[in-house]
């Protein structure tokens, strides 16, 4: 039997206009798309496509499940936020084909998608405009302390810095812990940027220094960038130059 490729695509930020005309192409050929609640709902119902949504807590199940589908032949594609590969579905499926050799026959392809990090920036100028990291600050895979050594270093080497997944209701403290070793390693007057649902109707961003900076200026819909030492504003633009030290 034919297998069908698992498709694994990234919705964007939230704009339609930013998906991918591979994502969409995907999506208009798919029986089965399988997802976090509200990923999946941005996905219009039609006939011979069933929508699966779950919790985002179970990432493997949902992995297993569209491994599954497509080993049975269904069209399957598995929908995450901006990009599948920026903490998200890609590395989840992997995951469960290396736990599970059955699923191992099958192909995968992974569509990219523009990420809310590079939306943000692109929204404000150019903060990332030379060397940067991403970290997830969420503690839920791995634990708090791990967290605050890749911030420290991160800040000790001058990388301006994109987090995502900053603050929830169940980590409301974490953010501004994280805050306190910037302010600590990189001064009070280092550009941070707050960008909250970029592209989508909800979106607004505050551009503001450390010595400023809230935890309570960002949500779980909220992306983070701080900038390197040589970042600066240039009207209502911030970047970062190319030739940074």
């Amino acid at each position: 039997m034919t297998v069908t490729p698992l498709v694994i695509a990234g919705l964007g930020p939230g704009d339609e206009a930013l998906i991918t005309p591979e994502v969409t192409a995907a999506l208009t050929e798919a029986t089965d798309v399988i997802g976090y609640i509200p990923y999946v709902a941005r996905i219009p119902a039609r006939e011979g496509l069933t929508l699966h949504a779950t919790d985002n807590r179970v990432e493997l199940e949902r992995a297993t499940h569209a491994l599954e589908l497509a080993a049975a032949g269904r069209r399957v594609v598995v929908v995450s936020s901006g990009d599948p590969g920026v903490f998200a579905m890609a590395s989840a499926v992997f995951e469960a084909v290396e736990q599970s050799p059955r699923f191992a026959h099958v192909e995968i392809r992974v569509l990219p998608g523009i990420t809310a990090m590079l939306a943000a920036a692109a929204r404000i100028g150019a903060p990332l405009g030379h060397d940067f990291c991403t970290i997830n600050l969420s503690d839920n895979l791995k634990p708090w302390d791990i967290v605050e050594r890749r911030l420290r270093l991160a800040a000790q080497a001058g990388f301006a810095m994109a987090f995502y997944n900053p603050r929830s209701a169940s980590r409301p403290h974490q953010l501004a812990r994280a805050l306190d070793i910037l302010r600590e390693e990189c001064g009070p007057d280092r550009l941070i940027i707050f960008a909250r649902a970029v592209t989508t109707p909800e979106e607004r961003i505050s551009v503001v220094t450390l010595a400023e900076a809230r935890a309570e200026m960002a949500d779980m819909r909220t992306v983070v960038l701080v900038g390197n030492e040589a970042t600066r504003r240039v009207g209502r633009y911030v970047y970062t130059p190319r030739r940074a030290g």
